[in-house]
């Protein structure tokens, strides 16, 4: 198979003269995002390139103690962002989500790495930080969406939550449908990925591995090891957000915290 091919930066940059459709897409429809999408483009390639450069570092320097606080890291920003896209308090949901993240994160890198992969050693950085990041990555949106959905359905439906309260359920109970609803809105765009994932979708790392030269066969056989962690990742980070977050915002009685309402 032919071997993966270098990119200029002088053809990257030409590449990047396409982006003119968008913002003249914008423009003729006067969607007012010129600001956002030049201030999304630079932060893109900045931070990529900010990565890339230390992500080389990290791989020479390979140390795992340096491993763990990356992630650490990559799971503190992912925390923050989901509470910032869904809109929510971030003061009473960081420990939540972000406990979800790392429960959910934890076994199944250690898992990969230690059992299934087994990369020499067992803590290399260039194995362990794309794993993490990719199923941290695509286990946000769900987050967001579950998130969302709870708080919405305790702004519209606060009646019904009070009126099985005062009937005598318990919290749990009478929070079961919000929590339902929520984390089966959170795993249908996931779920409806994997159904058509070969047949209206290449997955992202199996065409970069395939375009970095690996065989097709073994790029899918990761692909699926990927497909499979961010499943099992995204049930347990939003199965643990959403009941610590409950746990956090309602007490034992079935009072619901005011701000919780609120927001």
């Amino acid at each position: 198979m032919q071997e993966s091919l270098d990119i200029s930066w002088a053809l990257m940059g030409l590449f990047s003269l396409t982006l003119i459709i968008p913002f003249t897409i914008n423009r003729i429809n006067q969607l007012d995002l010129a600001k956002e999408l030049g201030i999304s483009v630079f932060r893109m390639v900045a931070q990529l390139v900010f990565i890339g450069l230390y992500l080389e570092f990290v791989f020479q320097l390979n140390n795992p103690l340096l491993n763990t606080l990356w992630i650490i890291l990559m799971i503190g920003i992912g925390s923050s962002s989901i509470i910032s896209k869904a809109k929510l308090p971030k003061k009473r949901l960081l420990f939540p989500v972000a406990t979800g993240l790392l429960v959910g994160l934890s076994p199944l890198v250690i898992l990969l790495s230690a059992v299934i992969i087994q990369p020499t050693p067992l803590y290399s950085a260039q194995y362990v930080i794309p794993l993490a990041g990719m199923l941290l990555g695509n286990s946000l949106s769900g987050n967001i969406i579950a998130l969302q959905n709870l708080f919405t359905a305790f702004k519209e439906r606060e009646s019904e939550y009070h009126a099985a309260i005062a009937l005598g359920a318990s919290p749990r109970y009478a929070t079961l449908p919000f929590v339902r609803s929520a984390m089966q809105k959170a795993f249908a765009p996931i779920m409806a990925s994997m159904a058509t994932m070969g047949l209206v979708t290449l997955p992202g790392m199996m065409t970069g591995q395939i375009l970095g030269g690996v065989n097709p066969m073994v790029a899918i056989k990761y692909q699926l090891l990927i497909l499979i962690a961010i499943f099992v990742m995204l049930t347990i980070s939003v199965t643990i957000t959403l009941q610590l977050t409950l746990k956090y915002n309602i007490s034992k009685e079935g009072k619901v915290l005011v701000r919780f309402l609120d927001q």
